[in-house]
């Protein structure tokens, strides 16, 4: 009966991750910005460790488990768990660089780069120290916490990217911006959590691997379904541009109102529009009711659906 959940649960989780890899590779494609590539290298890496590091420890455990000696199958688990690593480590420094460049964050500098790079490699030595060179009980435990102490960093410091933008330079709206952050937070407590008490327990590997691939596909499937407006704040290809510039013309916006509508989408204030665009904040309230009224539309949400709608 096991054997069968543990199957299912295989194709519920290749479906996820060909699901992820495809939405994510379809917003690159979608959208000519350098925004949205770690998303798909993050899909990549992500589910590659969870192919490696998750599901073949469950292979190992399903096919040498009376075959192999204790100490045999602690070591192949061992190294099942640092074959998947760097893939890891590569997933969480795209996961950085996709919230950081949604913000406005300089988070590929060659600072960054750096410091990120040598505190994992240092860490990922340490592993491999620690599975080659001990002799006692396997190394699985420690990894286990490593990744619930590395993940919730990189997950909080992801949320935290999200949560608190560089100001006027961020590429999505505030309403998408306040439930990205959140759902970043609670993702990286949900995938920790099993891990704290999964020991022995079958049942709690089972939800632990569910939440896993479950969890890292939010991300695309929120940016292809769910997002209010994202579009007009990354560079646009040129037939995007000449369709913005049809919708101004059909509907009478000048060029200081179309700039407006422009920072609408991209979810910047009143006032943070009054500060870019160099006018005062009476001017941006009269340029957005007029918009309104040319538009037939009450509100910002109306207002950037149509523009959605239009182009």
């Amino acid at each position: 009966m096991i054997r069968i959940i543990f199957l299912l649960l295989f194709i519920v989780t290749a479906a996820l991750t060909t699901a992820g890899i495809i939405l994510a590779s379809r917003l690159r494609s979608r959208y000519n910005t350098d925004i949205f590539p770690p998303l798909l290298y993050f899909q990549v890496f992500i589910y590659t460790f969870g192919f490696y590091g998750i599901w073949g420890q469950v292979a190992i455990n399903a096919l040498l488990q009376t075959a192999a000696s204790p100490a045999l199958m602690e070591r192949l688990l061992d190294v099942a768990l640092l074959l998947g690593l760097p893939f890891l480590i590569g997933a969480w420094f795209m996961l950085l660089r996709f919230t950081g460049g949604l913000t406005g964050k300089a988070v590929k500098s060659k600072w960054f780069i750096s410091l990120f790079l040598l505190v994992n490699l240092m860490v990922l030595i340490s592993l491999v120290w620690l599975v080659t060179g001990r002799n006692s009980a396997g190394a699985g435990p420690v990894m286990r916490y490593y990744y619930i102490i590395m993940n919730l960093i990189h997950y909080f410091v992801a949320a935290y990217l999200i949560h608190f933008p560089w100001k006027g330079q961020q590429v999505i709206h505030d309403q998408d911006r306040k439930i990205i952050a959140p759902m970043l937070f609670i993702i990286m407590i949900v995938q920790c959590v099993p891990l704290i008490f999964m020991e022995s327990r079958m049942w709690l590997q089972l939800i632990f691997i569910f939440v896993f691939f479950t969890g890292n596909i939010f991300l695309p499937v929120y940016f292809s379904y769910f997002t209010l407006a994202h579009s007009f704040a990354l560079p646009r290809k040129k037939e995007i541009k000449d369709s913005f510039e049809e919708f101004c013309t059909k509907f009478e916006v000048s060029p200081r109102e179309s700039e407006v509508i422009t920072e609408i989408c991209n979810g910047l204030s009143n006032k943070e529009i009054s500060e870019k665009l160099f006018i005062s904040l009476q001017t941006v309230k009269d340029h957005t009711h007029h918009i309104y009224i040319k538009t037939n539309v009450r509100s910002r949400v109306q207002l950037i659906n149509l523009v959605k709608e239009e182009i």
